[in-house]
């Protein structure tokens, strides 16, 4: 069992409950409410629901590895494509939030933790793998 895959998928669970409990609520739903072009709010809609999938096949994936549900030769290449995409994410954010007007940026972007921490821990585990 490799365990910094199981703290990764651990975590990517947390995450993914977290985007389709309190970010459905705390940012899908208002910006559904806002007034603006249609197009863009449904654009907006695929998207959060792009990351969804994206999140509960991360997390599919790193739970199976952990258990090596997965072979070590087929695995590889997922897990630092999960690795990369977590990183970038954690990056752009962390970008987006010293550049925007938003007061206390960190309060309300917080997520870039849990995606640092999962590419961090999912490098690890196949490096060491």
């Amino acid at each position: 069992m490799n365990f910094y895959f199981l703290f990764a998928g651990v975590l990517a669970a947390l995450t993914s409950v977290g985007h389709l409990t309190y970010g459905k609520r705390h940012f899908l739903a208002p910006m559904l409410q806002a007034d603006f072009d249609p197009v863009a709010k449904t654009t907006m809609y695929c998207v959060f629901h792009y990351i969804s999938i994206f999140l509960l096949l991360s997390t599919l994936i790193l739970l199976a590895c952990a258990f090596e549900a997965v072979s070590q030769m087929h695995s590889f290449g997922m897990l630092v494509f999960i690795a990369l995409n977590f990183g970038l994410f954690a990056i752009w954010q962390m970008y987006i939030a010293f550049m925007s007007e938003v007061e206390r940026p960190f309060k309300y972007l917080f997520q870039w933790i849990f995606f640092l921490s999962i590419s961090i821990l999912t490098i690890i585990g196949a490096i060491l793998t």
